[in-house]
């Protein structure tokens, strides 16, 4: 058996928490390979939802290896809240299996401030959770950024803690107009406490998932956001700070390209975005409303509403380019369950409006559907369409939002 890769192919919310958790049972070692806390997987475990930010969602089955890689952005104080919640459940999996790449960057509190000083004083705004993810990128792509093997070296710690601070209160004063300052030393502090009880978590992961390979095991690599919010193939400037796309599961893990192994692409059956930018087929009618009320359509981060609108198979298609993606994995039909029509955009006119083909709705309870057989007919026609259109197989259909929910039609990892 091979590895895995699952990516969202839309502007991300495809559901991948549920789906990471279902291939998570088959896998060894689970990886997350890029972003920050600035993306939320929901899970739904035997009624029970948990919300998980960045520790990989495989943290919930027993005896998983779960990694945060190099290519992820780390806020300390919120992994630390996300390791304590897990721990007072109580009810899922041992906590030290957690890793920690030592290439892992760190968002730092004054991340924090100029995300929210641009936002705020932008006249172009580009919804952004205002975590703190793109300047902790900037500062890696400038050579300056604090790792968390810096962790382990409390000298050189609190030597780039000071010299970054006073370039960042600078800039906050001067460009931006912002009087608080930080204070160098209890950044330090604060750093230094997330230090003593992290330390045992860093280590070089490329080299414990090369060793953890070569002895057979399996990996899945855990995706974030969607591939229309990669840094370099997204609707730019509307984009996360990273790259989304399967490719990035190698450089941000650090295993080379042929490890990724099949890649399964998440696709919600209708369309979402969160924040500004493009979105040619969004309904603001009565339908969004209600896709947005019967999906439960709020980020997992940040509790804001999600735009909602048809399926685009527009964008499917340029992802499965994108990605190479072997697999589709389909989220969230139950959700258009009692709809009187159905619309699937299939291309876009001269003028960027989206050109639609009419589907049969159907209005079956398919909660209970565990087959593509079990599904009423105009539900599998409907699934039938996007393969017709986009070439790849449905390896998975998810008809709500239990684990215990789903249609498994074709094994990745074989």
């Amino acid at each position: 058996m091979g590895n895995v890769t699952v990516v969202g192919t839309q502007w991300g919310d495809e559901g991948k928490g549920k789906v990471v958790d279902i291939y998570a049972k088959q896998a060894d070692i689970i990886v997350r390979f890029h972003g920050g806390n600035n993306a939320g997987h929901t899970l739904v475990v035997n009624g029970l939802k948990t919300v998980l930010h960045l520790i990989p969602s495989g943290i919930l089955h027993i005896e998983k290896t779960c990694i945060i890689g190099n290519g992820v952005v780390v806020d300390p104080a919120e992994l630390l809240k996300e390791i304590d919640s897990i721990l007072s459940l109580g009810l899922f999996g041992d906590i030290s299996r957690l890793f920690i790449s030592e290439s892992a960057h760190l968002i730092m509190p004054y991340h924090k401030a100029l995300d929210a000083a641009r936002e705020s004083l932008s006249t172009k705004k580009l919804g952004t959770t205002g975590r703190g993810i793109g300047p902790a990128y900037e500062d890696k792509a400038a050579r300056v950024g604090i790792r968390a093997g810096d962790l382990l070296n409390l000298a050189t710690l609190e030597e780039k803690i000071e010299n970054n601070t006073a370039i960042k209160n600078a800039i906050l004063k001067n460009v931006y107009g912002v009087e608080e300052t930080f204070c160098a030393k209890d950044i330090f502090r604060e750093y230094s406490q997330y230090a003593r009880r992290l330390a045992g978590f860093i280590t070089n992961t490329s080299l414990l998932l090369d060793g953890e390979i070569k002895k057979g095991k399996r990996v899945l690599f855990e995706g974030a956001q969607g591939t229309h919010l990669d840094i370099d193939h997204g609707t730019y400037p509307y984009v996360t700070s990273s790259n989304t796309v399967a490719a990035n599961a190698s450089s941000g893990s650090g295993v080379g390209p042929q490890q990724i192994g099949a890649v399964v692409g998440l696709c919600k059956a209708y369309t979402t975005r969160v924040g500004e930018g493009p979105f040619p087929s969004e309904l603001t009618d009565a339908i969004g409303r209600r896709l947005q009320e019967v999906g439960g359509e709020f980020g997992a981060t940040t509790g804001r509403k999600r735009r909602c609108g048809w399926l685009d198979l527009v964008l499917i298609r340029k992802a499965v380019r994108l990605n190479g993606i072997s697999f589709l994995a389909i989220t969230k039909l139950d959700v258009l369950t009692g709809l009187n029509s159905l619309k699937v955009c299939v291309d876009y006119a001269a003028d960027g409006k989206p050109i639609y083909r009419e589907l049969p709705p159907w209005h079956e309870d398919i909660s209970r559907a565990r087959s593509m057989d079990e599904l009423p007919s105009a539900a599998r026609a409907y699934l039938d369409f996007i393969v017709s259109e986009v070439g790849v197989p449905i390896a998975l259909v998810s008809v709500g939002s239990d684990r215990q929910e789903t249609i498994l039609c074709v094994d990745p990892f074989a």
